[in-house]
């Protein structure tokens, strides 16, 4: 693996912080219900991350068979086809937010079930066995509608995926709360999408990395802060519009130089 020094600090002396690229102990939805403790003592250190792609050999080619490969596929493949493509490179504006909508779209050429699919946002469940029921319930009331629900073609088939997270470091750390606007408003896309979406179902509290470490530092004063960050939904934005939105929200209730 390649190791290489940083020498970058936010709010403090510069020190050298080794950044070493790993792949983390858990996968997002491979083992969710097993969340790995956060420690938020000590500065906040930004990671960086990637979804490696990887298949399942499940696949299905029309809804009936969809359906029965969701009631068991592995949790990672849910989240992936709801949440990788904001980091999946795109040449253009896809018009649905989560894979299942598109096939049914592109492929299957029922815009109904499209639009029924795209409306659901995994944000307003607790966890993915819940996405997975909603999804589930979507389809089978399509079913019971359709007497002769379209075929895919083989080539055209829906391909289950399922995602592995690795995350390294930035080398950048921030150790005052009020640097913490500029830390975001300078951050890739992924590191927004660990600390703000992936975040969400790997602490305790299941919330972003951000309230996370302010709550730790001080409940109180940054309650009215982490309840407008809760309130940002970024789902149905890019990772560039969900930057500036917690940005935004950081710059209003953090002391910040107001050119940054």
């Amino acid at each position: 693996m390649t190791r290489r020094q940083a020498a970058v600090r936010i709010g403090g002396p510069r020190r050298s912080v080794r950044c070493l690229f790993t792949h983390q102990a858990r996968e997002p939805g491979g083992n969710i219900e097993k969340k790995q403790p956060y420690s938020p003592a000590g500065p906040f250190e930004v990671r960086d991350c990637a979804l490696a792609a990887i298949a399942t050999g499940r696949s299905a080619q029309n809804l009936k068979e969809l359906r029965d490969e969701l009631r068991d596929v592995d949790e990672a493949s849910i989240y992936f086809h709801f949440w990788g493509g904001l980091l999946r490179p795109t040449f253009d504006d896809p018009s649905y937010n989560n894979d299942f909508a598109r096939w049914s779209h592109d492929v299957l050429h029922n815009n109904a079930l499209a639009e029924r699919l795209s409306v659901i946002d995994p944000t307003d469940y607790a966890d993915l066995e819940g996405l997975r029921s909603a999804l589930i319930e979507v389809i089978e009331d399509e079913l019971d509608e359709s007497d002769s629900p379209p075929w895919a073609s083989r080539e055209n088939r829906f391909l289950f995926i399922r995602s592995r997270i690795v995350i390294f470091d930035s080398g950048i750390v921030v150790t005052d709360p009020k640097e913490l606007p500029r830390a975001v408003s300078e951050m890739s896309q992924s590191s927004v999408f660990y600390h703000f979406i992936d975040a969400r179902r790997r602490t305790p509290r299941g919330v972003d990395d951000f309230s996370t470490w302010l709550t730790d530092l001080d409940a109180d004063a940054h309650l009215e802060l982490c309840t407008e960050l809760a309130g940002i939904d970024p789902y149905y934005g890019t990772l560039d519009e969900t930057k500036r939105n917690v940005s935004a929200v950081l710059r209003r209730f953090l002391a910040e130089d107001a050119a940054l």
